[in-house]
C-alpha cells in the first residue's frame, strides 16, 4: 500500500477570516518549494475556484457538466445508483493542480445527513461509507494520478454534514482565525465539534471492521479521521483605521487561552500572547493594495513584478509576502512530516 499525501484542511465555523486567501498563497507557494500540491475546493460557494480559474472558464466547466470536472460531477452518480467518477484536474501551474468546486455541491449536503444514521447499522454498511468518505475517496484518486505529496483543501464556514464528511477524510487542521469576539466564539463551538465528529466516525470504522461486508469489499479503503489540530494562524486584516490598536489587542490575546481550553481540551498552563504563542503559526500582515494586484493578474502577491505595477514600496511588500509564506510552508511542513 502506497504511503498517501497529508490531507490539511484549513477550517473555521466563522466566515471572513482570509480561509481561502491562505490556502491560494500556500499553494502557490508548495509547489513553488517543489511539492506536488493537489488543491481541493470542497465551498459550494467556490471561492477558491474563483481564485484559481478564469470565469470564462468556470462558465464552462459548469454548463458543461461532464462527468469528473467539479467535485459535485465527481460524486453526483451517488445520487442515483452509481459510482464516484475520476476526477479531471485542472493544472494551474507546474507542481499545483486544482479539484474544481461547484455551486451544485449543496445539493449532497441532503444524502450526507440521510447516511450519516445508516452507517451505524447493522447491515448494508458499505453504500452508506462510501457515500460517508466520498470526498476522501476523490482525493485520493486525484492524488494518484499526480503523485501529490500534499493536499489543501477549502471548506465553508460552518458545522454542517459536507464538512463533516470533509473532515473526516482529513489528517490535519489549521484553524484561521481574526482578532475579534466572532472568531473567538467559533473557536468554543469547533473544538467539542471537531472531537466529537472524531468519536462519532470511530465508532462508524470499528462498526465497519466488525461488519461481515468488509470481507466482500477487502480493497474498501477508508479515512481514519486524525483532524489533528496543528495551530491556528491570525490575519490583520481586521485591522481598520477607526478601530484601535488596543482593540485589536485584546481579542488577539485572548486566543491563546480559548484555544487551549476549547481546541485542545487542556487547562492553560502558561499565559501566552498571541504573538507568542507557539500554537500560533503566523500572523498574517495585511498587504493591502497588493491582494487587489494578485487577484487582477491572477497570480499570488509574492509572483507579482514590475510589469503587474509592484514597483517602490510595493516591491519591498511582495519580498516580504514571499518570506511570510515560504516561513509559513516550511512550519507546516515540518509540522506533518512533510520534506522539503
Amino acid at each position: 500500500m502506497n504511503e498517501k499525501p497529508p490531507v490539511l484542511t484549513f477550517f473555521n465555523n466563522k466566515g471572513g477570516v482570509g480561509k481561502t486567501s491562505l490556502i491560494y498563497h500556500l499553494a502557490w507557494m508548495f509547489a513553488s518549494l517543489q511539492k506536488r500540491v493537489l488543491a481541493v475546493d470542497l465551498d459550494p460557494q467556490s471561492n477558491l475556484t474563483a481564485a484559481f480559474l478564469e470565469e470564462d472558464l468556470i462558465e464552462k466547466i459548469w454548463n458543461d457538466q461532464q462527468a469528473g470536472t467539479t467535485i459535485f460531477h465527481c460524486l453526483k452518480p451517488l445520487t442515483g445508483v452509481g459510482d464516484i467518477t475520476a476526477p479531471i484536474l485542472q493544472e494551474i501551474t507546474n507542481n499545483l493542480y486544482l479539484i474544481p468546486g461547484d455551486v451544485e455541491l449543496s445539493g449532497f449536503e441532503d444524502l450526507l445527513s440521510s447516511q450519516w444514521p445508516n452507517s451505524m447499522g447493522d447491515n448494508n454498511l458499505y453504500r452508506p461509507m462510501r457515500i460517508l468518505s466520498a470526498f476522501w475517496q476523490v482525493m485520493q484518486l486525484a492524488a494518484q494520478k499526480i503523485e501529490a505529496d500534499i493536499i489543501l483543501v477549502d471548506i465553508g464556514p460552518n458545522l454542517g454534514a459536507i464538512n463533516r464528511s470533509v473532515l473526516i477524510a482529513t489528517d490535519y487542521v489549521i484553524i484561521p482565525l481574526g482578532a475579534d469576539l466572532f472568531s473567538l466564539q467559533g473557536l468554543k463551538n469547533l473544538g467539542p465539534t471537531l472531537r466529537s465528529w472524531k468519536n462519532l466516525w470511530k465508532k462508524r470504522l470499528d462498526n465497519w471492521d466488525a461488519s461481515k461486508e468488509r470481507v466482500d469489499h477487502a480493497g474498501f479503503e477508508l479515512p481514519k479521521g486524525g483532524m489533528q489540530t496543528i495551530g491556528y494562524v491570525c490575519q490583520q486584516h481586521g485591522v481598520r483605521l477607526d478601530r484601535p490598536v488596543k482593540a485589536y489587542a485584546k481579542w488577539a490575546d485572548r486566543i491563546p487561552e480559548v484555544y487551549r481550553t476549547a481546541v485542545l481540551d487542556q487547562q492553560p498552563k502558561d499565559i501566552y500572547k498571541q504573538a507568542d504563542d507557539p500554537e500560533c503559526l503566523a500572523t498574517i500582515r495585511h498587504y493591502r493594495s497588493l491582494i487587489s494586484m494578485g487577484q487582477e493578474n491572477r497570480k499570488p502577491i509574492f509572483k507579482l513584478t514590475s510589469a503587474d505595477g509592484a514597483i517602490g514600496a510595493h516591491a519591498n511588500a511582495v519580498q516580504d509576502a514571499k518570506n511570510d509564506f515560504e516561513e509559513l510552508a516550511r512550519k507546516i511542513a515540518s509540522k506533518i512530516g512533510l520534506t522539503i
